[in-house]
């Protein structure tokens, strides 16, 4: 894993930061917060980006947004009962995808980091993106993109 560049340890650097209580159902054996709990927490984080974005109702019935990859940086431990916070932005804009860039903070410090590919399909077939969707998207850019 390469290190993250300075930006992603920030929690400045993203548009959206939003904290989390963690649960005792969160922790490992070794009472560190487990990698599932990690990935939930990085979803919620995610899901409440999307619909700053755009509601679900407003979006057209035959569009679709879907997860393609997700890579998860682990860089400390995590632990319960502290809560997290959940920093997210968007990070790169493709053809008719994107990439979410997020940071998970616990006590000020940057525990784990995390990128989404989200691919939108439009009538079943990868299209470009909506201008109105771009338009969306750009207003939620992470620095320094």
């Amino acid at each position: 894993m390469a290190k993250p560049e300075s930006w992603r340890l920030d929690a400045a650097s993203y548009p959206v930061c939003i904290d989390f209580q963690t649960r005792f159902q969160d922790m490992d054996i070794n009472g560190h917060l487990n990698n599932v709990a990690f990935a939930v927490l990085f979803e919620s984080g995610r899901v409440l980006l999307n619909r700053e974005i755009r509601p679900w109702t407003e979006r057209p019935a035959n569009e679709r947004t879907m997860v393609a990859a997700v890579e998860i940086n682990y860089l400390a431990e995590g632990n319960f009962p502290d809560p997290v916070q959940i920093a997210t932005g968007i990070g790169r804009l493709g053809t008719s995808s994107w990439t979410i860039v997020q940071a998970m903070f616990q006590n000020g410090r940057c525990i784990a980091t995390c990128d989404t590919v989200v691919v939108c399909r439009t009538d079943g077939q990868a299209k470009p993106l909506r201008a109105e969707m771009v338009a969306e998207l750009e207003q939620k850019l992470a620095k320094p993109f």
